[in-house]
């Protein structure tokens, strides 16, 4: 009879396994698995760490260690990820939701009034629907289009939506841009977490971005602004109030320019907690009457 293992011990071999293949948080990715395969707490990890582990434990565990050492993204092996005051289903094919696109709700809370009902916002490009389901959480009068082209993220953010019981507040659609929002909805505020990084940078990032998340979901054309230039007119045509985007590394004085040249007046910038300027906002030359809208058919 093969001895027992301790889970502490899972713990720290599975620590070292990950440390040994490059991944940046190896006792939090360690603790994570380990708590999703036994369906406990990560602090229970610590009070129960003498336990021995069942066989068939281990042989859940081993699997996903090894995708996490192939860099594959942990929000993917466990199927979750938490984001702003909500928590997400993810699954592979779907960008997974990063701390600084919290940057991307703020501005919009900021922004988008308490008191206003209805207020209708687009979330283009929703993935997870991280951003716009996270406004739906923080804002009971909202009301949500979410839209994006790829199948995968249809189908995350619809799961989503029913998880969190937002299915009578959002609408997931699939199409391009604003485009599958039928054109007699009104639309105040436009947000968007869209692809930014140039082309040729991809292939330099890390492993779990380079090699796994959807290129689609990343791309942003040489310089990373294609999405933005096709983006900011429409959103100019269509949204009564305005429109806010997450934006990478240096692009924000670019992004700047493309929405005063769009119309946008007001436009601001908002910084992560890195210090990086990552969100850019513009208002449409217009007071923000919500009541004076037309409401849907």
């Amino acid at each position: 009879m093969a001895p027992l293992i301790r889970l502490v011990e899972v713990l720290l071999k599975t620590e070292t396994f990950l440390r040994d293949r490059g991944i940046d948080t190896p006792r939090l990715d360690a603790e994570l698995i380990l708590a999703d395969v036994l369906n406990i707490k990560r602090l229970q990890i610590y009070l129960e760490h003498d336990r021995p582990m069942a066989e068939d434990e281990l042989a859940r565990v081993r699997p996903l260690v090894a995708r996490r050492g192939k860099r594959e993204p942990l929000a993917w092996i466990i199927g979750s990820a938490g984001f702003h005051a909500i928590d997400l289903a993810i699954q592979p094919g779907v960008l997974v939701p990063r701390p600084d696109t919290e940057t991307l709700v703020e501005a919009a809370l900021e922004w988008i009034d308490a008191d206003a009902d209805p207020i209708y916002v687009a979330d283009v490009g929703c993935g997870s629907g991280a951003v716009g389901l996270s406004i739906a959480t923080a804002r009971p009068a909202s009301r949500i289009y979410a839209t994006d082209v790829s199948p995968e993220a249809i189908a995350t953010t619809k799961a989503n939506v029913a998880a969190l019981g937002l299915t009578d507040r959002v609408a997931v659609l699939t199409g391009d841009l604003l485009s599958p929002i039928p054109p007699q909805r009104p639309v105040h505020w436009v947000l968007s977490n869209p692809p930014y990084i140039p082309s040729g940078d991809i292939d330099a990032l890390m492993p779990e971005v380079s090699r796994h998340e959807p290129r689609l979901a990343l791309d942003g054309g040489r310089d990373g602004l294609d999405f933005y230039r096709r983006l900011v007119p429409l959103a100019g045509n269509r949204a009564s109030h305005g429109l806010l985007v997450e934006v990478g590394i240096e692009q924000a004085g670019r992004v700047v320019d493309l929405f005063r040249r769009g119309g946008f007046v007001g436009v601001e910038t908002w910084t992560d907690l890195g210090g990086i300027k990552r969100v850019v906002g513009g208002r449409k030359p217009r007071s923000d009457d919500y009541e004076a809208e037309a409401q849907p058919h």
